[in-house]
């Protein structure tokens, strides 16, 4: 297999640089436990109040603008008040993360023109670098983007689906980097706006908003392999 070229490679990740990733992965779960709180707080309140509330305002730090929408009933005071300290919580460790990554490690070369790309931030973009490791290890823009669990792993032959690879293959956080990056870009960036509908009015929600991630994983690829900034007439030509 060896002399054949067939034999897989795996990484090894540089044993050094192992816990800041690994406290980056930590606020990822964070960040996923806090939003299925505030979905389940914004439910409570939806249900029960007939109103819809801010992600922000639930959030909101310095203010509770959530727990006097529950005061008319005690059990749902106290449900209402249990999720909002947690979220709290949560948000204040978030942050407390973000402040020690933030100041141990800086972005690299060639890995520092990822947060031109839209809907990239410098957490998402040490994610990207970290998770990604030696870019070169990647010999296509298509190795990266299967990597990332961008490409779909569904078989065909004749035009007639013959089952799907494993879908968990490739790294998960990556995944989830360009899939928040893809959703955030969508909101801010014009350019973004713009393929988003087109793909949205030939399909769905789901569909558009992975071939957005796709566009933007195969971006932070040439990105990274050739150190330059995102040129967004070249994504989106």
């Amino acid at each position: 297999m060896l002399r054949l070229g067939i034999l897989p490679e795996g990484h090894i990740y540089p044993k050094e640089e192992r816990p800041i990733r690994d406290l980056l992965r930590k606020r990822g779960h964070l960040v996923k436990l806090r939003t299925s709180l505030i979905i389940s707080l914004k439910n409570i309140i939806s249900r029960n109040c007939g109103t819809e509330i801010k992600v922000n305002d639930v959030k909101a730090l310095k203010e509770d603008r959530v727990s006097y929408l529950l005061e008319s009933n005690e059990d749902l005071y106290l449900a209402g008040q249990i999720s909002k300290e947690t979220i709290d919580y949560l948000t204040r460790k978030i942050r407390e993360i973000e402040a020690v990554v933030e100041d141990r490690i800086e972005l690299k070369e060639p890995y520092s023109h990822l947060k031109t790309i839209p809907g990239v931030g410098k957490i998402l973009a040490l994610t990207i670098m970290l998770e990604t490791g030696p870019v070169k290890r990647f010999e296509k823009v298509g190795n990266y983007a299967s990597y990332c669990r961008k490409v779909s792993s569904k078989w065909t032959s004749n035009e007639k689906s013959k089952g799907k690879g494993n879908k968990k293959n490739g790294n998960r956080y990556l995944a989830w980097a360009f899939s928040e990056a893809a959703e955030i870009a969508r909101r801010h960036d014009e350019n973004v706006r713009r393929f988003y509908n087109r793909k949205l009015q030939k399909s769905n929600f789901m569909v558009a908003h992975s071939a957005l991630s796709h566009k933007l994983a195969r971006a932070a690829y040439y990105i990274m392999k050739d150190g330059v900034p995102f040129m967004p007439e070249k994504l989106f030509a």
